[in-house]
C-alpha cells in the first residue's frame, strides 16, 4: 500500500472543502449533508463540525443507505425507511471517493425519494477516475488517477488515504 495523503493533510482538504461550501452557498440555513453509509457518512460529520466552527451554522446531516438502490449488485433488500429531510434544501452529498458514478447514482436516486431538493451537489475526497456515468463533484479533496488494478482506501480510523493493488 501507497500512502497518498496522511492525517494532516486529510484534515486541510476537508478545511478547504468546508470553505469552498461555505463560498459556493449564500444561505447555508438551507444546506443539508447527507453522508453515504459507510464511508461517507464520516466524512459528512467532519464537514458538519467544519461548518458549525467556520460559519458558526448547525446544519442537519442524514446518513444514506444505497444497498437497495444500486443497479450493479442484485439486491432483494427493500429500501431502508430513512428520514432524510431534503424538501427545497440544497443537499450536498458526500461520499469517499469517486469511480464510476454508481454510486453516486443510487444515493441521487434514494434522496429522491424523500422529496425534491433545490439541489444537489456531490463532495468527494477523492476523485479517481473512471467514469461510467456521468457524474462529476463540485467539491473535490484531490484528483488521483488510478489503475482499474487499484483501489484507493480512506481509513478513519486513522485518517489516512492509501492506493493498494487489486489482485
Amino acid at each position: 500500500m501507497k500512502e497518498i495523503m496522511n492525517s494532516e493533510q486529510l484534515s486541510r482538504t476537508l478545511k478547504r472543502m468546508t470553505h469552498e461550501i461555505i463560498e459556493r452557498n449564500q444561505n447555508l440555513d438551507d444546506v443539508v449533508l447527507v453522508g453515504i453509509m459507510k464511508k461517507g457518512y464520516p466524512i459528512a460529520q467532519i464537514l458538519k463540525d467544519n461548518l458549525k466552527r467556520f460559519a458558526d451554522i448547525d446544519v442537519d446531516i442524514y446518513p444514506v443507505d444505497i444497498q437497495a438502490y444500486r443497479d450493479d449488485i442484485k439486491s432483494k433488500d427493500q429500501p431502508v425507511n430513512q428520514k432524510i429531510e431534503v424538501q427545497d434544501k440544497n443537499v450536498i452529498l458526500v461520499d469517499d471517493v469517486l469511480f464510476t458514478g454508481r454510486s453516486v447514482r443510487a444515493a441521487m436516486d434514494a434522496i429522491n425519494d424523500h422529496g425534491r431538493p433545490k439541489q444537489i451537489q456531490l463532495a468527494i475526497v477523492i476523485d479517481r477516475g473512471h467514469r461510467e456515468l456521468p457524474i462529476r463533484a463540485d467539491y473535490i479533496g484531490k484528483n488521483i488517477p488510478t489503475s482499474k488494478n487499484e483501489r484507493v482506501i480512506i481509513n478513519m480510523q486513522y485518517q489516512t488515504v492509501y492506493i493498494e493493488d487489486i489482485k
